[in-house]
């Protein structure tokens, strides 16, 4: 029943990949949430101003992904828009903080990895309004 269905990649997208942030998921994902569908020069302006120490992290990565977009896929920077954003889990650094009586609590230090996806936004054509 099942048909082997073939996921089309659109190859007119300009991405960058950033691994190893030093952050966990739970801190990215909000930011991240914020940003997708919004013009690409709007989203490093809010990132330079956002009191958030990984917003530095998220704006290296949106400019390396407009630069892939302007030298690989000669797009017009002022026409891009944030398309997809998502993060995953990378590995986790595990330390221990010593207690009282000998004990040992954990301490886990999680990273992550960070994906932008831009595209160039399409002008919607008016087919006229209802009356």
């Amino acid at each position: 029943m099942s048909k082997n269905k073939k996921k089309k990649i659109d190859t007119k997208t300009a991405r960058s990949i950033n691994k190893n942030i030093r952050s966990s998921t739970r801190k990215l994902k909000p930011i991240l949430k914020s940003i997708v569908g919004k013009k690409v020069d709007i989203v490093i302006r809010d990132l330079t101003f956002s009191d958030k120490r990984i917003s530095k992290e998220i704006k290296k990565t949106i400019s390396s992904a407009v630069s892939n977009a302007e030298n690989n896929f000669q797009y017009d920077i002022d026409k891009l828009i944030v398309k997809e954003a998502y993060c995953g889990k990378q590995m986790v650094m595990k330390r221990f903080r010593p207690r009282a009586k000998g004990r040992a609590a954990p301490i886990l230090k999680p990273y992550s990895n960070l994906t932008i996806i831009l595209s160039e936004k399409k002008k919607v054509e008016n087919h006229g309004t209802k009356s």
